[in-house]
């Protein structure tokens, strides 16, 4: 990620001349200031960061700044700074920008809740149908075998006993449920760090919206070929799904396409670039801003 940050800040530098730059603190304090001419070019990542501009324009628009640093080149994870982000499509066509919210995508990282949700999601999920007959639900006589002495065998009083063949069996599992409890701010959390684990590797993209052409399936394989380290692709829609696109990727096991509501940790995790389009990314952080209900 350091190497991948001063190769695009160096790469900006050449593009933008010998123009010395202006210093972190003063990069992003336009509207605290006043001044909407000065030239700010900040680096995250490729993903986000902003677009070359001539000498003479602003390299992120102003309407986006705020009073704090929203990112800077040798910036620290878990900071909860804003980040703009750079929206395409899959064509890779310039959309404009978006802020990131950095309550939602810049928290700490913290393995020990991630694996909380995780252990969570999938208690949750299991089936928990097992069953076992007991010696009451085996099917058998109720006769005694042979009588209880004189024999010389073991006294036995059914044959429907745990020793026996097609017999019950003993302390097996019943039908019941595996979830554990587990507390909403706890699961929202861990949302927030995975989506933000993403957002740090630089495999999280942005776009404006997931419209294909077709439903066929050779458009969506090309366009994750162009995707950088793409090998694994969750795609995640604000509302319903598009028709076109659900039928384009049902045929192929490294893309998966999920409604906004349905995003969730295993998932991401799973997966390693994650595509949000612009209306998924608000949901999300309005979700994410939402009271908890107790």
């Amino acid at each position: 990620m350091c190497a991948l940050t001063r190769r695009a800040a160096s790469l900006l530098r050449a593009a933008t001349g010998p123009a010395p730059r202006p210093p972190l603190a003063a990069q992003h304090r336009l509207r605290a200031t006043g001044c909407r001419s000065e030239k700010i070019p900040v680096f995250c990542s490729s993903r986000y960061s902003t677009l070359i501009a001539p000498s003479n324009e602003v390299l992120i628009p102003p309407e986006l700044l705020s009073s704090q640093t929203v990112c800077s080149p040798e910036r620290k994870i878990g900071q909860y700074e804003d980040m703009v982000a750079r929206v395409t499509n899959f064509h890779n066509e310039d959309k404009g920008y978006m802020v990131l919210d950095g309550d939602v995508f810049d928290v700490p990282i913290r393995k020990d809740i991630v694996h909380r949700v995780v252990r969570w999601q999938l208690a949750k999920r299991q089936q928990g149908t097992h069953s076992t007959k007991t010696i009451s639900e085996v099917s058998g006589t109720g006769r005694k075998p042979y009588k209880q002495k004189g024999t010389g065998r073991a006294r036995h009083g059914t044959l429907r006993s745990p020793q026996f063949r097609s017999g019950a069996t003993m302390h097996g599992p019943k039908p019941r449920s595996h979830a554990i409890k587990l507390q909403k701010k706890v699961r929202r959390l861990g949302l927030k760090i995975a989506l933000s684990a993403r957002t740090a590797e630089g495999k999280l993209l942005v776009f404006e919206d997931l419209q294909v052409p077709s439903h066929k399936t050779k458009n969506i394989v090309n366009y994750i070929s162009q995707m950088d380290g793409a090998k694994k692709v969750l795609l995640v829609d604000g509302g319903d799904i598009d028709k076109n696109l659900k039928l384009a990727t049902q045929n192929l096991h490294y893309v998966n396409v999920l409604p906004s509501l349905g995003l969730n940790v295993y998932s991401i995790l799973q997966h390693d670039t994650l595509v949000m389009t612009r209306d998924a990314v608000n949901r999300i952080v309005e979700r994410m801003h939402t009271p908890i209900n107790r």
